[in-house]
């Protein structure tokens, strides 16, 4: 008998039946191969999606420090006399 169902896909169209999977999908190909042999990347993007909160305050954090953030001498560039040959 048929029935109904929902899936979810990644950016290159691979169905997943969870939300989680395929976004877990698209960080790790966002990340690409990391390691030798098999890639690292699926384990890190499960780990980024679980730490999604903590990870979204360092960047809110990083982002207002940047806005502030002048780097030391900024703006004041001193133009060198050229040498007499």
């Amino acid at each position: 008998m048929a029935h109904r169902g929902t899936g979810f896909f990644d950016t290159r169209g691979n169905y997943y039946k969870t939300p989680e999977d395929a976004t877990i999908s698209d960080l790790a190909g966002i990340l690409g191969k990391i390691g030798e042999g098999d890639s690292l990347a699926p384990g890190i993007a499960q780990m980024l999606l679980d730490r999604r909160s903590e990870i979204e305050r360092l960047f809110a954090e990083h982002d207002t420090m940047m806005a502030e953030y002048q780097p030391h001498g900024a703006g004041k560039v001193t133009q060198l006399k050229a040498r007499a040959s």
